[in-house]
């Protein structure tokens, strides 16, 4: 059963372009996606509506991974992107749905995301958790201004 749904927040000081390209480059995403003691190794990723998606994240302290994937379904450069994810453990039904809002204001880009469908098993809490580290990873990424 899918239950959960969590609302995040934040303001970066960085241009949507670069949070946009963040949430789709492959490399991008397995530096700054998994939330901290995780490991994240990318193995598809079409980045078009209609294209897919498939990573696994693994605990470095266990060893233990788990693997997810999903579809594409709207991307607006720079503005948003709405894609699927589903657990491949059957002990995780359902089908979650991630929409990223990105919005150019004065001092950066304000970054909305609601992700709905939570499997039941998976306390909201430990989602905004982890979201909160993958986005403070994010933003380490995303806001330094290095000049080639």
């Amino acid at each position: 059963m899918t239950t959960g749904t969590v609302n995040l927040h934040r303001v970066m000081s960085a241009p949507p372009e670069r949070i946009y390209r963040a949430f789709l480059e492959p490399d991008a995403i397995a530096r700054w996606l998994p939330p901290y003691g995780y490991t994240c190794l990318v193995h598809q990723l079409d980045a078009k509506v209609g294209g897919r998606h498939q990573m696994s994240f693994r605990n470095f302290g266990s060893g233990k991974s788990h693997d997810f994937g999903g579809e594409y379904l709207e991307l607006v450069p720079n503005e948003k992107i709405r894609y699927s994810d589903q657990f491949d453990d059957p002990n995780l039904p359902g089908q979650m749905q991630t929409t990223i809002t990105l919005r150019q204001v004065s001092c950066g880009t304000e970054i909305t995301i609601r992700q709905e469908g939570i499997p039941e098993m998976i306390p909201t809490e430990m989602c905004y958790l982890g979201w909160q580290d993958s986005l403070d990873q994010l933003r380490r990424l995303v806001e330094p201004d290095i000049p080639d």
